[in-house]
């Protein structure tokens, strides 16, 4: 999504070098234990609306980065044959649930008379990994940037809602780490947003959802090869995820490495700072005119979308 730095309305009227000191006192203190993922999410958004995003030209490829490394260390934190059983375990839901999600986005996108792009960026964003599947995809469909900017913003909106609703939701059904990880990991967007509510639950959890996330984002491939040819369009490369051999190799390492297990702990330490620093970034992103510019349908879309994967998902996991 490009958005120019200092086009945003903002709240309060400051120079440009107050609010980049604003800016960065509240990225530092996003470094500290006491802000968690959600809280970091919140001062993002209230600093994007307030005093505004000084560095916003960078947001976009700071947040990318930042993640892939964060989901990486994180792997160092993880047993590769738990993870694993994890992602067997998965499997089946996953591609069930993705191929639910794009079926009944596209319908939903009809019935509300959604351009076709942006209704099928949205259906691919919600049934794989947001943001990441939407970047993919936008080239290989030929999206211009506000159809774009309308399928991420939509994104971008329900992740920072299951990011605080999830952990909550969770702890009222009494759900075991493992059911909500795997609920997470299908029903919630972006991997940052799963990630960090999965964090918030519990350690068992985060590894569930982590490993789960991961594989079902492998789905982007194939997916985008079937893209291209319903859009019919030859010549698009299809971008793949190389950071997650990157997070398999992490969890190699620490399982059959000693000396990289007795480091496990710092850099795992360090991954979840990372991710913390990643949603504040996030949440910076959301100012007041990417919120105008989703749209209702687009957005009813979406939320009827999430809601159905969420709800339907739940069940399943819950019952069967």
């Amino acid at each position: 999504m490009k958005t120019e730095s200092f086009n945003a309305p903002i709240l309060l009227k400051i120079s440009p070098t107050v609010q980049q000191i604003i800016f960065v006192l509240l990225l530092i203190l996003c470094l500290f234990p006491i802000i968690s993922p959600p809280i970091a999410l919140l001062l993002g958004l209230i600093a994007a609306n307030l005093s505004g995003h000084p560095f916003l030209h960078l947001n976009h490829k700071a947040t990318t980065i930042l993640l892939q490394v964060s989901v990486v260390g994180l792997g160092f934190g993880m047993n590769i044959n738990s993870a694993a059983a994890a992602g067997r375990e998965g499997f089946f839901f996953t591609v069930g649930s993705i191929a639910a999600t794009i079926v009944l986005g596209t319908l939903l996108g009809k019935w509300f008379r959604i351009e076709k792009k942006t209704a099928h960026l949205i259906s691919c964003g919600t049934a794989i990994c947001g943001g990441s599947a939407i970047a993919a995809i936008a080239p290989v469909i030929k999206s211009d940037d506000k159809q774009t900017s309308v399928a991420l913003g939509v994104i971008f909106i329900l992740n920072s809602i299951a990011l605080f609703a999830f952990p909550v939701i969770g702890h009222w059904l009494q759900m075991s780490q493992n059911d909500f990880g795997l609920w997470c990991a299908i029903a919630i967007h972006d991997t940052s947003s799963v990630v960090g509510a999965a964090n918030k639950y519990g350690a068992e959890a985060l590894q569930a959802a982590t490993t789960v996330k991961l594989a079902r984002a492998l789905w982007i491939i194939p997916v985008t090869l079937i893209t291209a040819f319903v859009f019919k369009n030859k010549t698009r490369k299809v971008k793949i995820p190389y950071f997650i051999g990157l997070f398999i190799l992490a969890m190699v390492c620490n399982t059959y490495f000693s000396p990289v297990a007795n480091a496990a702990p710092h850099l795992v330490s360090a991954a979840k700072t990372g991710l913390v620093v990643t949603l504040f970034l996030i949440g910076a992103g959301l100012n007041r005119s990417v919120l105008k510019s989703v749209g209702l349908m687009p957005l009813l879309q979406g939320v009827l979308l999430w809601i159905s994967i969420a709800v339907g998902t739940l069940l399943v996991i819950l019952y069967f």
